[in-house]
């Protein structure tokens, strides 16, 4: 049978890397790749083909509405492959069109393949240090690591409907607000710089705002500044569970340095540290490190950025 590839996320830019991914996928084995819009075609995503799934739902969508009217047009289409983006939406549809297909599954992977009846790809593990070879049997759920592959850039040449019905939700929405983005791309900034618990409250952020403004660096965080505390959007997190970035140089401020944060940084070209403690492990990933106070070192570090600047 020809394998059906098909590829969603809430993201444009997500769902662009899986329209690519599916297609080297489908291509490689002479199948076919589908990219699926819920509700309404996006302009800003592009694919061979789109599916468009439709509803009783209405935005916005919630992960248990979106997996359930992908359920539903995989019973009628019986893809082989469905790519899910690995954001935090797109980890928990992938996880219940998984449990409601019960289909095989794999996360965070890249280097996809088809060989057989069977799905392989590659995943990160140990913080980046080793690459694990993983196999699941098809029809075969993946989410893919943002990042891993080349946004697709083919206009989309075929566009089809599916009306997957009556879709109830236990999830009632009462207000959907936009999330705070940054002026920069963090995954395309030359210089990014981060900031962690080493900050002692929010309304110090904007010293770090301050600092990243006159470097010409976009901002980032380590999972506490925005998965804990909420002093910056989850968009800045950089990690195993956020995002990874491969800056020309990366700042890290007040940052200890977990596996699981160096794990998203592993390929800056430069890494440079500024924390208190001379023991923290950040140093060890560090190509320059400063041992000081964060609170004297920023201020004095920006001053020389405008100096050179003026």
């Amino acid at each position: 049978m020809t394998p059906l590839v098909w590829a969603y996320s809430e993201s444009d830019e997500a769902a662009n890397e899986l329209s690519s991914a599916a297609n080297q996928i489908a291509n490689a084995s002479a199948g076919q790749s589908t990219i699926l819009e819920v509700g309404k075609p996006r302009d800003g995503v592009r694919g061979n083909n789109k599916l468009v799934l439709k509803s009783s739902a209405r935005p916005p969508y919630t992960s248990e509405v979106v997996s359930e009217m992908i359920f539903r047009a995989a019973q009628k289409f019986k893809p082989s492959v469905i790519l899910v983006g690995s954001t935090r939406q797109g980890r928990e549809v992938a996880g219940r069109l998984a449990a409601k297909m019960g289909a095989g599954s794999m996360s965070d992977a890249f280097a996809l393949r088809i060989s057989g009846q069977m799905l392989f790809g590659s995943r990160n593990v140990y913080a980046g240090r080793v690459v694990a070879q993983m196999s699941a049997p098809l029809p075969s759920i993946a989410t893919v690591r943002i990042g891993a592959y080349p946004p697709e850039s083919a206009a989309s040449a075929k566009v089809q409907e599916f009306e997957a019905g009556d879709v109830p939700s236990r999830v009632k929405i009462l207000r959907a607000t936009k999330k705070e983005s940054g002026s920069i791309d963090i995954r395309k900034a030359k210089t990014v710089v981060s900031v962690g618990r080493g900050i002692k409250k929010k309304e110090d952020i904007s010293m770090m705002e301050g600092l990243a403004k006159t470097m010409g660096a976009a901002l980032g965080c380590s999972r506490p500044i925005s998965s804990d505390l909420g002093w910056l959007p989850e968009e800045c997190h950089i990690g195993l569970t956020g995002i990874s970035v491969s800056p020309e140089l990366y700042l890290a401020v007040g940052i200890s340095g977990q596996l699981q944060h160096v794990a998203g940084i592993k390929d800056s070209k430069v890494i440079a540290a500024i924390n208190s403690d001379k023991d923290a492990p950040i140093f060890q990933a560090a190509d320059y490190g400063i041992v000081g106070d964060l609170y004297q070192l920023v201020p004095a570090i920006q001053r020389a950025f405008s100096a050179r600047k003026s």
